[in-house]
C-alpha cells in the first residue's frame, strides 16, 4: 500500500452530528446539553460537525426524536456529508435501524459510544475482556435486525475494539462467549480479591470520582509518581496503586480508578467490577469532584449512585472538593461549602489543601486508640505478631500456657483482630 494512501488513513476522523433528546427527567446540562457529548466524541476521535438540541414530552417510538426531526437529521447529514450520527440518549435497535434507514448515515447511541471508548482505550488483557464481555451483553439482545449495522467493515467509531467480531457471530455463539468471559473475569475477580485482602495489614485509600476531574493528578501530587493524566474522558482505565507517605511514620496504599459518568452502562459497571475492587474494599475512599464544575452537584450524585451499585459504605467516604484554584462563580462555591461542610477543599495542580488531606486521611489511617488487654494461648505467634507489629505494647505477662499483652492499638486493628483470631484471643478493654 502506498504510505501516503496510508497516512491519510490514519488520520481520517468521522464527521459526525450529535443530538440530544431533552426529557423531562434529563440529567444533562441544561446550559450545555451537549457538551459532554461533545467531549465523548473528542475523546473517540470523531470530528463533530454539527449539533441537534430538542425537547421531547416522550420518546417517539419509531425514531425516538419524531418524523420531523429525523428529517431535519437527514437534510442535515446531507449538508455536512455526515458519516455517523451519534445520540445523546439510549436507542431501541429499532429506533436505530429506522433512523438509519432514513438518514443514510450510521446511528449510534450514548452507551454505544461510551463502549467504544472504553475498546479503544483498553491496554491490559483483564479490561480489553471486561470491556468485550460489555460489548457483547449490550449488543445481544439487540441482535434482531442489526445486522445491516453491525456489517459494517469500515471501523470507526462505535465498532472498534473487541466487538468487532459480533459482526459474523449468532445469537448461540455470542451467547457462548459471553459465559467464557465471564467464567474467566471470575478468576479475575477472585485472584484480584485476594490480591486486596493481602494487603489488609496496610491501610489502603482509593481515589473514585466523576471521569476528567484530576483522580490521576492527584495521585500524582500525593505519591510524587508520573501515571499518565491527560485532559480527557476516560484516561484512566486500569488501577494504579502507589505507596503514599503521609507522614514520617505511616505509609499507605492509594489507588487511582477508572472514573465515572452520568448513565453509565450498567453491563460496564458490572463487567469492571474486578478493577473497581479496590474501591469495594479500602479502608479509605476519597471522592474527587470538580468544584469548578457548574455540573458538580449532577457529577457527585452519578458518583454516588454508582458506589450505591458496588455496596460501598458512604461511612469510609470523604469528599475532596478539586480545582479550588479554577472556580470562577463564588457562588456556587458558597453553596458547596454549606451543602458539604466536612469536604476538603483542595488543588491537584497547585498543591493547596494537601496539608487537611493529609492530616484527615493520617486521622482515619491511625483510628481511634484504644487501650486493651488481649490473651491468648502462648504458642499463638502470628496474634502476638499482629500486636507487635501494629500496636504499642504497655505490658506483656506470658505463663506457661498464655499470653497477655497490654497494648494501645487504633481501633481499625482490633476489628481486624477480633475478625481474624476471634476465637483465638480474648479482649478486654475495661483496662484501668
Amino acid at each position: 500500500m502506498n504510505t501516503d494512501l496510508r497516512d491519510d488513513m490514519a488520520v481520517q476522523q468521522e464527521r459526525t452530528l450529535l443530538v440530544c433528546v431533552l426529557l423531562p427527567e434529563s440529567t444533562a446540562d441544561p446550559h450545555d446539553p451537549l457538551g459532554e457529548l461533545r467531549s465523548l466524541a473528542k475523546t473517540a476521535d470523531a470530528m463533530v460537525c454539527d449539533e441537534i438540541v430538542c425537547k421531547r414530552r416522550l420518546p417517539h417510538s419509531g425514531h425516538y426524536i419524531g418524523k420531523g426531526k429525523a428529517e431535519e437529521i437527514a437534510l442535515r447529514v446531507e449538508m455536512n456529508e455526515i458519516d455517523v450520527v451519534i445520540f445523546d440518549n439510549d436507542l431501541s435497535p429499532a429506533q436505530i435501524r429506522e433512523l438509519e434507514r432514513i438518514t443514510q448515515a450510521k446511528v449510534i447511541d450514548r452507551s454505544e459510544l461510551i463502549l467504544d471508548i472504553f475498546a479503544a482505550h483498553s491496554k491490559s488483557a483483564q479490561s480489553s475482556l471486561q470491556v468485550e464481555l460489555a460489548q457483547l451483553e449490550y449488543t445481544y439482545p439487540r441482535l434482531t435486525g442489526m445486522w445491516t449495522h453491525l456489517d459494517r467493515h469500515g471501523g470507526g467509531v462505535g465498532t472498534r475494539g473487541p466487538g468487532e467480531r459480533q459482526i459474523e457471530t449468532d445469537r448461540r455463539i455470542v451467547q457462548k462467549r459471553i459465559s467464557f468471559l465471564k467464567k474467566k473475569l471470575t478468576e479475575i475477580d477472585k485472584r484480584k480479591v485476594r490480591e486486596v485482602k493481602r494487603r489488609q495489614d496496610q491501610f489502603c485509600v482509593c481515589l473514585v470520582g466523576y471521569t476528567n476531574v484530576g483522580k490521576s493528578t492527584m495521585l500524582n501530587l500525593l505519591t510524587g509518581s508520573d501515571v499518565l493524566a491527560e485532559n480527557k474522558l476516560f484516561a484512566t482505565l486500569e488501577t494504579r496503586t502507589r505507596r503514599w507517605g503521609i507522614d514520617g511514620k505511616t505509609e499507605v496504599l492509594l489507588s487511582d480508578t477508572v472514573g465515572f459518568i452520568r448513565d453509565l452502562p450498567h453491563h460496564l459497571v458490572a463487567s469492571f467490577r474486578a478493577t473497581l475492587e479496590e474501591a469495594i474494599h479500602a479502608d479509605l475512599l476519597l471522592h474527587v469532584a470538580d468544584a469548578s464544575s457548574h455540573m458538580v452537584m449532577e457529577q457527585i450524585c452519578a458518583v454516588e449512585d454508582v458506589l450505591e451499585e458496588l455496596d460501598c459504605d458512604p461511612r469510609r467516604t470523604v469528599l475532596l472538593l478539586n480545582k479550588i484554584d479554577c472556580v470562577q462563580d463564588p457562588t456556587v462555591y458558597q453553596v458547596l461549602s454549606a451543602k458539604f461542610p466536612d469536604a476538603i477543599h483542595v488543588s491537584a495542580v497547585t498543591g493547596e489543601g494537601t496539608d487537611a488531606l493529609i492530616e484527615a486521611v493520617a486521622h482515619r489511617a491511625a483510628g481511634l486508640n484504644r487501650q486493651v488487654e488481649i490473651s491468648t494461648d502462648v504458642r499463638n505467634g502470628k496474634l502476638i505478631q499482629y500486636i507487635t507489629q501494629h500496636g504499642e505494647i504497655l505490658r506483656q505477662d506470658y505463663t506457661d500456657t498464655t499470653a497477655t499483652l497490654e497494648a494501645i492499638l487504633p481501633s481499625v486493628h482490633i476489628l481486624e483482630i477480633e475478625r481474624l483470631f476471634g476465637d483465638q484471643a480474648n479482649l478486654n478493654f475495661d483496662v484501668s
